[in-house]
């Protein structure tokens, strides 16, 4: 695989597309870190690992949000990059609602996701 040239650009039009999917799941992540920490139950430690992972999940997907706002972002070499972050930020905040899930599912924690 060939190294793409570094003044290669994408579509306007494309990387609008990929923003508006970005804030989409990054308004889905943050309406379920909000309601989650909404919950009037009692918070434990076994809360601490999910909502780490929801956090830096969640923060990587806002950085990259401002990464393709930015004018620079139409170079193939940055959208890529921040294409890849963006996955990388989604699985995280995925593993984050599996661990808060799997808690849950056992019984340990006391923030309750599934009633």
């Amino acid at each position: 695989m060939s190294q793409p040239d570094p003044d290669e650009k994408i579509d306007a039009t494309f990387r609008n597309g990929s923003l508006t999917a970005a804030g989409i799941i990054l308004g889905f992540s943050l309406n379920f870190i909000s309601v989650w920490v909404s919950n009037p139950n009692d918070w434990s430690r076994i809360d601490i690992p999910p909502m780490l992972f929801l956090t830096v999940g969640i923060a990587v997907q806002v950085k990259v949000f401002a990464d393709l706002l930015a004018r620079d972002s139409l170079f193939a070499v940055k959208y890529d990059r921040s294409r890849r972050l963006f996955l990388i930020g989604l699985g995280i905040v995925a593993a984050g609602i599996g661990v808060a899930l799997v808690n849950d599912i056992l019984g340990l924690g006391r923030m309750r996701m599934l009633g």
